[in-house]
């Protein structure tokens, strides 16, 4: 049997696109004489839909969509995830599905059971776990179709009770299927492996694993597809962060005619879980994650340029390369907003930034709109000290103008916080907290240098002088973030073991960090979350990134 997998990029709720874009595949794939073709889940309406699948309206269009694609569904076999109404009475109105479509009509329809709650899903909100397990016979084959989380459920500290292939299998199925909308992170292109090869190892089966890929506001879905001949030899491996449909021949014996990528003896054999920030930086994949993430933003909410206030720093510097390499350099524009603290240095290197890439740029000096704001002040603060209040003063006077150029030209601020800034508070809430999109908010302070590092790879892009030099907020005379943070070479650690791995300050000092350094850490990210909760949505690419992936209260007493 020749199985086709298509790796695609959807829009949530564009089901004229979704539905061109499938019946193209299936086209490509009937041209190539194959038997079957998979896509991913939720691939008529996009995934996460969240709340849109709350509209009747909505279900029905996906219920056209289906009608339209089934048309094309021949010749051919074709699986398809969308949402399904759900004809019990008890239990959630909605099943996350896959329709089986053949012969131009629907010939099965499949059930996810195992429905995530935690990080960015929140599956069980809208839909009811399958009653039932069925194979789907077609051309002689026994499919053990399941949808994404179906697979995760095996380990020593499995997350659900019950273990849709522990089922499937009794059937005595000669295939694994899998349609995924599963998230990028720095660490999941290893777990998948991990997780695919532990599957075909307990079941003995070959393995069709079709992922999603495409931004869809925060989350960011990386493709990487794989198939598995029943001896777990990785055979195909679909590219990461780009769409694509191929597939292989199945054969009846459960090998593939396919050469071997990588073979089983060589892929992990557990999930890859980094226990330092040090082993998490995979920059390459994050810098496609990130190029993607603002691509697809912009492309899918119909926007073509954006701005952003360029500093002379490195986290303005990084995110000015990406942007100009996501949208092209014509389409974002640099705007040096220079206050009474603003070395010429800076300057300097923010300009020399923008002619090496070629993108347009402003100098607006900020002295004259500080000094009418520090006048009209004066009579409520009178002769009291410089304090934060002036330097807030600053970054809200730049903000302001950056969203007054953005609404004139119809630009999108791109905001430069890195997740070491809004961990701690270090940030000005409409100032420079003001944004569109978060491009850097996944990213700590370390990783920002090894992008920085990664984009002057083949030569230099970045000033190096941005690089080396001591980071600050220039909000006043001869000012540093050491004067405020601890040293970043530190502080990222504590807080990636606080954040990603979720260690209690005890667990995090007896990693041998400074103990007082570790309270002072964690206060300064539990009292901050009312500033997170104000932020820009944020482009993730780790385990566990601020925004719909980690819901904390504002108001709590833990640790603070």
């Amino acid at each position: 049997m020749k199985i086709f997998l298509a790796q695609q990029n959807y829009h949530i709720g564009n089901f004229e696109n979704n539905t061109a874009k499938i019946i193209d595949a299936i086209n490509q794939a009937k041209a190539q004489q194959a038997d079957l073709i998979v896509f991913s889940e939720m691939s008529i309406c996009g995934y996460p839909a969240r709340d849109f699948v709350e509209f009747s309206d909505f279900i029905n269009k996906c219920y056209t969509a289906i009608d339209e694609i089934k048309q094309n569904a021949d010749t051919i076999g074709v699986l398809v995830g969308a949402p399904a109404r759900n004809p019990h009475i008890k239990g959630k109105d909605l099943f996350n599905a896959a329709f089986f479509l053949y012969e131009q009509k629907i010939v099965a329809e499949i059930h996810k059971t195992l429905l995530p709650t935690y990080d960015v899903f929140d599956e069980y909100r809208y839909f009811e776990p399958a009653y039932e397990w069925q194979i789907v016979e077609f051309k002689g084959k026994r499919l053990a179709v399941t949808i994404c989380e179906d697979i995760w459920n095996l380990g020593d500290n499995p997350l659900y009770r019950i273990c849709p292939m522990d089922e499937l299998i009794k059937q005595q199925p000669d295939v694994m299927i899998n349609l995924s909308a599963s998230p990028f992170d720095y660490t999941h292109d290893e777990d998948r492996k991990a997780v695919i090869k532990a599957n075909v190892q307990k079941y003995k089966l070959p393995m069709f694993y079709c992922n999603a890929v495409g931004s869809q506001t925060e989350i960011v879905f990386d493709g990487a597809s794989l198939i598995f001949d029943k001896d777990a030899n990785l055979c195909k491996a679909f590219p990461l962060f780009t769409e694509a449909v191929d597939g292989v021949v199945l054969n009846d014996d459960g090998t593939i005619d396919a050469a071997i990528i990588e073979p089983a003896d060589r892929l992990p054999n557990k999930e890859l879980n980094p226990a330092t920030l040090e082993e998490a930086l995979n920059i390459a994949q994050i810098y496609d994650a990130l190029i993607l993430g603002i691509r697809d933003y912009f492309k899918k909410m119909g926007f073509t340029k954006a701005i952003l206030g360029s500093s002379g720093g490195i986290d303005s510097a990084v995110v000015l390369a990406l942007a100009c390499d996501a949208l092209g350099s014509e389409n974002v524009r640099a705007i040096l907003m220079p206050s009474p603290y603003s070395t010429e240095h800076s300057v300097e290197d923010a300009v020399q930034l923008s002619k090496n890439l070629d993108n347009p740029y402003d100098i607006i000096r900020i002295n004259e709109v500080y000094e009418a704001f520090l006048h009209t002040l004066q009579p409520i603060f009178k002769d009291l000290p410089f304090s934060l209040a002036e330097e807030n003063i600053q970054s809200r006077s730049r903000g302001n103008l950056l969203m007054a150029i953005a609404n004139k030209f119809g630009y999108i601020l791109l905001n430069t916080s890195n997740k070491s800034e809004l961990s701690t508070g270090y940030g000005t809430l409409y100032g420079d907290m003001a944004g569109g999109l978060g491009v850097l908010g996944d990213c700590y302070k370390l990783q920002v240098y090894a992008l920085a590092r990664y984009i002057n790879r083949e030569k230099e892009i970045i000033p190096n002088h941005i690089i080396t030099k001591a980071p600050s907020a220039e909000l006043r005379p001869n000012q540093k973030d050491s004067d405020n943070l601890p040293d970043y070479e530190v502080l990222d650690k504590i807080l990636f073991q606080y954040i990603e791995k979720r260690l209690g300050p005890v667990e995090i000092k007896a990693q041998g960090f400074d103990a007082a350094l570790v309270d002072r850490a964690i206060k300064m990210v539990n009292t901050n979350e009312y500033k997170r909760n104000q932020f820009c949505p944020i482009i993730r690419i780790s385990p566990k990134a601020f925004g719909v992936g980690r819901r904390v209260p504002i108001v709590g007493k833990y640790l603070s």
